[in-house]
């Protein structure tokens, strides 16, 4: 598998999995995705950026999206709880994640998180960060297993209650 940056030309098959993603977590009663975010604008913001991101299979197949950023996240300077590392530590962070239903469940969340921490201690930063709805228990589980440690709760700009996670990198 490839984690690359994301080209404008990649939009269309992004979005394609994200309505794939939408209506996944929708059958699992997730009210996360559903008032149609993320959007195309999102996403073109994102690649603009330089911080989004496409994981093709072997045979170069878009299989997977997210946005990782090493910005502060203008929703983390709150948490009901406490971070692990001290709230002026640089970061990284990830957002609109998603993987094709073809390769869900075949690691690529975990290969995602692995590509994004590799170039978190590549640039010496030793901490990443996410959020996920509440009744995200999938996602939830994955952190787990990847040894993010739950810190609190923060609430995104339109007052949606997020759980907090947080793992130090230079623990491994």
């Amino acid at each position: 598998m490839k984690f690359i940056k994301t080209k404008i030309k990649d939009l269309q098959q992004i979005m394609k999995i994200i309505g794939e993603a939408q209506k996944f977590l929708a059958s699992h009663k997730i009210d996360q995705w559903q008032n149609g975010y993320p959007n195309e604008e999102a996403i073109i913001k994102d690649i603009t950026n330089n911080e989004s991101y496409i994981i093709t299979s072997i045979d170069s197949i878009l299989i997977g999206t997210a946005m990782f950023s090493t910005k502060k996240e203008p929703t983390y300077k709150s948490i009901e709880g406490k971070w692990i590392t001290k709230s002026d530590a640089i970061y990284g962070v990830i957002h609109r994640m998603a993987v094709t239903n073809e390769f869900r469940k075949k690691g690529i969340a975990k290969f995602i998180f692995e590509q994004c921490e590799q170039q978190l201690l590549k640039n010496n930063i030793i901490s990443m960060r996410i959020d996920t709805h509440e009744d995200n228990l999938v996602m939830q589980s994955l952190l787990k297993k990847l040894k993010y440690l739950y810190c609190g709760v923060i609430y995104l700009d339109n007052g949606d209650k997020r759980l907090a996670y947080e793992k130090c990198l230079n623990n491994l």
